[in-house]
């Protein structure tokens, strides 16, 4: 009888000895890394276990972890990998289903979680995600448009003598999308969560329209100049020479530096479109490597850091959006959490699929040249492209 119970107590101390987990990081600025080391300390002062973090540069993350998990060098968690990823790492094997060790995802947002999806399965805990949106100097447009006529009164009434109306760097394709998806184009057909590389929505009437209205944004309405890119459009803003900006959260700490009184509030529906705006959405989540040999710690800490309270704190730390909703409901007073976590909501995330490394090239080239002067053949320059794309997809 006593041997069975030692030998019970060493089974059980055994089970209970102390992890060690390893988590890389990408995050560089100095808030986000001490967030990161609070995060891991906290979770070892609660569960004993050890986490050792380790600093890999952003370009090298995704195929260093390839090489390495199978050889038992890499980590047992990643905070963060982008979700457009997913699918090169899940083709890899490498990255572990979170769908068994997650109960309830009523407070994640529903696009983040769809981004994180792969052929169905939940692949990662969504940490923070961002799209553009229309960023307004209210001293300027004291009411936000809510329809395109309202928009484009603002706009031209707020153009000429050196200031602007509306800017945003037209000729490239991923602030584009909003107005695909408004007209009724995609990427890739969305069959019930999985996309299909085959059905490719680039060249039809929907995304000729979106094309074709990127056009008239500068040569029909004479809102956008030639030369305008994202960075020239920027520096209007902050210079208080601009009254709408279309862009992401990643300009806001220049605004905010600016002194500018800004909102932020969804692209109205282009004219003529039947559907909703609908930006594309990048999301970034804590991932956990499939050769893990504590993917139930790994996972116990990757909730903890995606929890709300950490997200809150995470944005604290360097302004991101919380995937959270409980995170964005205590964050509400922030314009920046508000406004861009509503159009992440009402975002369509970017294809998480291997073939989507073939679409960019074609569809920016094809963008870019439908934007050089006015009334280009549209249709044949997005058929051309998407010829392309079908050739390039292995």
């Amino acid at each position: 009888m006593n041997k069975l119970v030692i030998l019970l107590t060493a089974a059980l101390l055994g089970q209970a000895s102390a992890a060690t987990l390893t988590l890389w990081t990408h995050f560089e600025p100095a808030g986000e890394v001490g967030w990161v080391k609070s995060q891991a300390a906290a979770f070892e002062k609660a569960t004993g276990n050890k986490v050792v973090v380790v600093s890999v540069p952003f370009g090298d993350l995704t195929d260093k972890f390839i090489q390495s998990a199978p050889k038992g060098q890499g980590p047992d968690l990643i905070v963060t990998q982008p979700h457009d990823r997913l699918g090169q790492m899940a083709a890899a094997g490498v990255v572990e289903s979170v769908d068994k060790y997650i109960t309830s995802k009523v407070d994640i947002d529903k696009t983040a979680l769809s981004a994180m999806t792969y052929n169905g399965k939940l692949f990662g805990l969504p940490l923070f995600a961002e799209a553009v949106a229309l960023v307004y100097n209210k001293k300027l447009v004291p009411n936000p448009p809510t329809t395109w006529d309202q928009f484009l009164k603002i706009a031209q009434a707020n153009t000429g003598n050196g200031k602007f109306g509306f800017l945003t760097q037209i000729d490239e394709p991923y602030r584009s999308y909003g107005f695909v998806s408004a007209y009724g184009g995609y990427i890739f057909k969305n069959n019930s969560g999985t996309l299909d590389s085959k059905d490719i929505g680039l060249d039809n009437a929907g995304t000729v329209k979106a094309l074709s209205f990127l056009n008239d944004l500068r040569y029909k309405y004479n809102l956008v100049p030639e030369g305008v890119d994202a960075g020239v459009a920027k520096s209007a803003f902050v210079d208080g020479r601009l009254a709408m900006l279309y862009t992401g959260p990643w300009d806001m700490g220049d605004i905010k530096k600016a002194g500018i009184d800004y909102g932020i509030t969804a692209f109205p529906t282009p004219p003529g479109a039947t559907g909703k705006w609908s930006p594309f959405v990048g999301v970034q989540g804590i991932i956990i490597s499939s050769y893990s040999k504590n993917k139930a710690a790994a996972v116990q800490l990757a909730r903890q850091m995606t929890s709300a309270d950490a997200q809150v704190a995470f944005n604290q730390a360097g302004g991101r959006i919380p995937t959270s909703l409980a995170a964005r409901a205590k964050l509400k007073a922030d314009p920046v959490v508000l406004g861009f976590g509503r159009a992440i909501s009402a975002g369509t995330p970017m294809p998480n699929i291997p073939a989507m490394g073939a679409v960019w090239g074609p569809w920016g080239g094809a963008t870019a040249q439908g934007v050089q002067k006015a009334n280009q053949p549209y249709s044949q320059l997005l058929q051309s492209a998407v010829k392309e794309i079908k050739g390039n997809i292995k």
